[in-house]
């Protein structure tokens, strides 16, 4: 069962805390850190959570930094200075005052982490246990920056699975992607449409569609998308991935857009549930609660709990999540949610970033383990 470890005596000052959520699975522990750290102090977080994990015996295979513009020189210095896989994104809209930086880092002991490399970086690992083979990748981006949207899209696709051939698996094994795409709005259709050809060409539906985020964010070089994923090979029929519904959203698929709303891995002894990006879509796929953050957040939260209570699980079995704010300064509005709703203290990083539609305000995406 999962056990939320909260950190705050440790840290640095009392703005900042750290929580870790510890998953073991197969023999494997697995830890998920959520902090959020300023400007001022982003390295010395950092290195508080790799004392951290050293004294669990654990080494950092994934780490996702969300900012503003401005914090971009002291990130790329601290990426220089890491052993694991960074994705550095940064907000559409964000103007560059803003300090708020939410950081996410996933790590394991009691496996050997084997690196994938894109040339010479290092951006992601794969790791076996008795019962599947893991893999997760970061920081994927095309090569050529003059390539089209569309263009670098589909070379971000055939790279993810090129990548993959490194962990000896195949494009059908992903079982989550993270999608950032820079001017989201005004290619998202375009990226859909590539991305569900691509889909058909592997034979994606003819498996499993994956659980997916897609945002709006930037990245260093302002590629047009960064990915990243989670595949997952079964060793033996003890061990399913398959795709969750939500009770309270048609399936994505019915307006075009390919991804699951969430992917369930079963495996002996523990279950992990990964919720696809949430935002405020009503039944029939259209946007509900214009212009009313507030509202979005209330019917979104509701969705993603349908989706838990489904799979016999609850806010305590969050292990972490993202909430994607299109005006960071409403940012409150989630804390305020859960002191009034009574949900307990979840590992929730913040991001400033434009969601999938231009009348879309905020939203979440969140993983809960919960043990069998």
């Amino acid at each position: 069962m999962n056990e939320i470890f909260d950190m705050q005596e440790t840290t640095l000052n009392p703005s900042d805390s750290l929580q870790i959520v510890e998953f073991p699975h197969d023999g494997v522990k697995a830890y998920y850190i959520t902090a959020q750290a300023t400007e001022e102090n982003m390295h010395e977080v950092f290195d508080r959570v790799s004392a951290e994990m050293a004294e669990h015996d654990a080494k950092i295979a994934f780490q996702y930094l969300f900012g503003g513009r401005q914090l971009y020189p002291k990130a790329v210095s601290a990426i220089k200075q890491l052993d694991w896989p960074l994705t550095l994104l940064h907000g559409d809209a964000c103007p560059g005052e803003c300090s708020i930086t939410g950081t996410q880092f996933i790590a394991l002991s009691g496996a050997e982490l084997n690196p994938v490399t894109d040339g010479d970086r290092l951006v992601g690992n794969w790791y076996d246990t008795e019962d599947a083979r893991y893999c997760l990748l970061g920081d994927i981006r095309a090569d050529d920056l003059s390539l089209s949207r569309e263009e670098q899209a589909h070379a971000v696709f055939e790279k993810m699975e090129t990548l993959l051939k490194q962990a000896d698996m195949e494009f059908t094994d992903i079982a989550r992607t993270w999608i950032y795409l820079n001017d989201l709005l005004e290619w998202y259709d375009e990226f859909n449409v590539v991305r569900s050809q691509f889909f058909k060409e592997r034979g994606t539906f003819d498996k499993m569609v994956p659980a997916s985020t897609g945002i709006g964010a930037g990245s260093a070089a302002g590629e047009a998308m960064v990915c990243a994923l989670l595949a997952v090979k079964p060793k033996h029929d003890g061990v399913k991935v398959f795709a969750v519904p939500s009770p309270l959203q048609c399936p994505a698929l019915d307006y075009k857009s390919s991804f699951a709303r969430a992917v369930e891995i079963d495996q002996p002894g523990s279950r992990l549930l990964t919720i696809s990006g949430t935002a405020s879509i009503e039944p029939g796929g259209e946007t509900v609660h214009i212009g009313d953050t507030k509202k979005q957040i209330k019917l979104t939260m509701e969705v993603v709990h349908a989706i838990l209570t489904s799979r016999d699980m609850d806010w305590q079995d969050t292990s972490r999540a993202i909430a994607y704010f299109k005006d960071i300064d409403e940012a409150h509005l989630l804390e305020k949610y859960c002191v009034e709703n009574n949900l307990p203290e979840l590992p929730v990083a913040i991001s400033h970033a434009d969601v999938c539609r231009h009348d879309l305000l905020f939203e979440i995406e969140l993983d809960a383990v919960k043990a069998n």
